[in-house]
């Protein structure tokens, strides 16, 4: 097995990028996928931004045809292990609900990630009804 690199600063703490944590999930190179493991086996902090888990839930339904319950079981399985770290972990669990039942995960962040007091306006109105289906109600369609 290679030797992780060491981080300056903190040889404790890495950040992985999308392809890091497709392969930990897919399983679908195996010499990639040995190292996926032993990145998040063996590194005592893992920064993973949310644009990461945004993309890998775009990968997985794109190029793998993960469903969207299947996508979201994974990527809570990965924001729970006791090593990881990220900026927004409530809003992450909470768009990951929603894509669960239904919702774009993009949109569902948006709305995650927008001021509680806040109304999401959109054009979308697909993005409004899904939203509604799910009882929220901090969307309007213009």
């Amino acid at each position: 097995m290679q030797r992780l690199p060491e981080a300056r600063g903190n040889a404790s703490m890495h950040a992985v990028d999308t392809n890091i944590l497709v392969r930990l999930l897919t399983q679908d190179d195996p010499a990639q996928a040995a190292l996926a493991r032993q990145v998040f086996a063996e590194t005592a902090v893992i920064h993973i931004p949310v644009t990461v888990f945004l993309e890998t839930e775009w990968v997985l339904r794109y190029s793998y045809d993960f469903g969207a319950v299947e996508i979201a079981d994974a990527l809570r399985k990965v924001l729970a292990l006791p090593n990881i770290q990220t900026a927004a972990p409530e809003a992450l669990r909470t768009a990951l609900e929603s894509l669960a039942q239904g919702l774009d995960f993009a949109d569902a962040l948006h709305l995650a990630l927008s001021p509680t007091e806040s109304i999401m306006l959109t054009f979308d109105r697909s993005f409004a009804r899904k939203a509604a289906k799910i009882d929220y109600t901090r969307i309007k369609n213009l």
